[in-house]
């Protein structure tokens, strides 16, 4: 069957959905409260590093770059989510299924790399801190932004490409919330070993490789602040690290347990869970842990409101 006709003809119907009204109400009120929230903290970040004049700093920059890829990143995704939960059919064409995993997975991807790249600029900035406005321009900031996102859309097509390239089983039921890659997987029908390491591979390429990276960026970083005499100066560095660091953990942590394991471990309900963390709880706690961590953004989102109230008087 050519890829055409399968996109028209062939469906995946989602089953992790709830089917008692109640619980269909409570998880679309639910959903809805933690999407309004993801999208209200990032857009308030991305509007306090706009307007406020000593957050245009490289930092702030790759800061406001992740969260405007966590707000596309979300909506690939959630509004999906809602929209099925009110439906009776819960279903999704290869085709819509093939582009919705493809722009999840890109962003995804692109999240991670943007980690990285946050990475080596506190690298720069604390092991070379006279060289820093050298070497982290503007213009490099710009450029590693724009490689992150194409870097991260490059390696999800090629995946997406490859995965819905195989053939599937009569079955159509995907264990799952939205196509994510565990359990359109487990709806191929061929050679699933072979399958897996492909995908094993690309998994590695986007998360493994930036991660060490990150990796190895703080261990330049550790090893230069415990060469700092005083203890106020070694606080101070750790400081502008440790929101970064949570948010490695928290993202890195989820994405590593999902998508570097085998297949045959695939538990439907334990992944549904652990997919609702990354989809919904990271980009709900990064911009809570930016603002709450740091001193500099907690004062800039508090003139936010004040900004917008004077814009509109004028």
């Amino acid at each position: 069957m050519t890829w055409g006709n399968r996109s028209v003809l062939m469906e995946f119907v989602f089953l992790a959905y709830p089917s008692h009204l109640e619980l269909r109400v409570l998880s679309f009120l639910g959903v809805s409260l933690v999407y309004t929230l993801i999208i209200s903290g990032n857009v308030l970040i991305v509007v306090a590093i706009h307007t406020e004049a000593r957050l245009h700093t490289p930092m702030y920059y790759f800061l406001g770059s992740l969260s405007g890829v966590e707000i596309c990143y979300t909506a690939v995704v959630v509004p999906h989510i809602l929209a099925h939960i009110l439906q009776s059919e819960k279903t999704i064409t290869v085709l819509g299924c093939a582009t919705q995993m493809a722009f999840f997975i890109g962003l995804g991807s692109a999240d991670c790399l943007l980690l990285a790249v946050m990475a080596y600029d506190r690298y720069v900035a604390i092991c070379h801190p006279l060289r820093y406005p050298l070497i982290i321009t503007m213009t490099l900031c710009v450029r590693l932004v724009i490689a992150s996102v194409v870097i991260g859309l490059f390696l999800s097509l090629q995946l997406v490409a490859f995965i819905f390239s195989l053939p599937f089983c009569q079955a159509r039921g995907l264990e799952h919330f939205f196509c994510d890659v565990p359990p359109v997987m487990r709806l191929v029908c061929a050679n699933s070993h072979i399958h897996e390491q492909s995908v094993l591979v690309a998994a590695t390429l986007a998360i493994a490789v930036p991660f060490l990276l990150i990796a190895t960026s703080y261990a330049f970083i550790v090893a230069a602040v415990l060469k700092v005499q005083s203890s106020a100066g070694r606080h101070r560095a750790f400081s502008t690290c440790s929101s970064h660091l949570t948010v490695v953990l928290l993202q890195y942590g989820c994405c590593a347990f999902m998508y570097l394991r085998p297949n045959s471990s695939y538990d439907p309900k334990q992944d549904q869970f652990i997919s609702l963390v990354y989809t919904l709880g990271t980009p709900l706690l990064n911009p809570l842990i930016y603002a709450l961590r740091n001193s500099e953004m907690k004062e800039a989102l508090g003139r936010v409101p004040a900004r917008s109230c004077l814009s509109r008087d004028h």
